[in-house]
């Protein structure tokens, strides 16, 4: 059974500024050396009008992660992370190579009066029999704490825009 995943970043810049900056190279190429992890990097970005496709390879270091994926999965987690939006809305979709383990979901951005939120939902789901559940746990919280830097370094980004 899936892990849900939700969170929720505030910005203080509008929807258009958070969308110019998908649309933009450097800042995905900004973001996933800011944030991305040792050996990350953007492997295309596609922009065709309002639709934006973003395709990049994230990764854990071991000694960072919990004993319940490291028992299961030993060594860095390899992520690669393929994201899409047209207009206010998109889809994500990461796996981790050499696992079971998959992450789905969309992001909706909504207009706030004084900026916008971003809202991301999905599911974590890991395939091992018992340990799954635990490691699907063990996951969200190190997505969580990863959207919670990517929304920080968004922030940052517009700010100096």
């Amino acid at each position: 059974m899936a892990t849900p995943l939700a969170f929720t970043a505030g910005y203080t810049h509008s929807i258009d500024a958070v969308r110019a900056a998908y649309s933009d190279e450097q800042y995905w190429k900004a973001r996933i050396a800011e944030v991305g992890g040792p050996g990350a990097r953007l492997d295309s970005l596609t922009v065709d009008g309002d639709q934006v496709r973003v395709q990049l390879v994230q990764s854990i270091p071991a000694d960072q992660l919990p004993p319940a994926i490291t028992a299961v999965r030993p060594g860095d987690l390899v992520i690669p992370r393929t994201e899409q939006y047209t207009g206010t809305t998109g889809s994500f979709e990461a796996h981790v190579d050499g696992a079971p383990a998959t992450v789905r979901g969309t992001v909706t951005l909504t207009s706030t009066g004084t900026g916008c939120e971003g809202t991301v939902t999905g599911t974590i789901e890991v395939k091992i029999p018992l340990f799954g559940g635990k490691i699907e746990a063990a996951i969200a919280e190190r997505l969580t704490e990863l959207l919670s830097n990517e929304a920080t370094f968004t922030e940052q980004w517009l700010a100096t825009k």
